[in-house]
């Protein structure tokens, strides 16, 4: 059973910078896979953040947040991150990593639900002005 725990969250002011960790753990070993973070504001559908090929060096960023968060992975660690830079207050939502697992890199809709199967439980990101 894949389980993914975020953690990092917490409250920061406008400029500041968080880091999001995603402790993934029971799937079988794969060379290849995708990891993700996606966000979902009040009232807001979910929306991607970045996705991170593993083994690849392949990364992928929505516009939002382009040059300003850099997704990473641990392999020793089975950990996924996200460095949040220059934080705004419209980043305020609770983020999620997410995971493929299948044996296969992110596909070309990255940003999609649907492409992934296991969800972790979401870790609270506020950003005040």
């Amino acid at each position: 059973q894949v389980e993914l725990v975020e953690s990092g969250g917490g409250s920061v002011q406008a400029g500041g910078s968080l880091r999001l960790s995603c402790a993934v753990s029971g799937y079988g070993y794969s060379s290849r896979y995708c990891l993700a973070w996606f966000r979902q504001a009040p009232g807001k559908e979910r929306e991607a953040v970045a996705a991170l090929s593993s083994g690849s060096g392949y990364t992928y960023y929505s516009d939002s947040v382009k040059g300003r968060f850099t997704i990473s992975q641990d392999n020793a660690k089975n950990t996924l991150y996200l460095q949040m830079n220059s934080l705004k207050p419209e980043d305020t939502a609770m983020y999620y990593c997410a995971t493929s697992m299948g044996g296969r890199w992110c596909p070309i809709r990255w940003d999609m639900e649907r492409e992934y199967n296991y969800w972790g439980q979401g870790t609270q990101v506020t950003v005040s002005s």
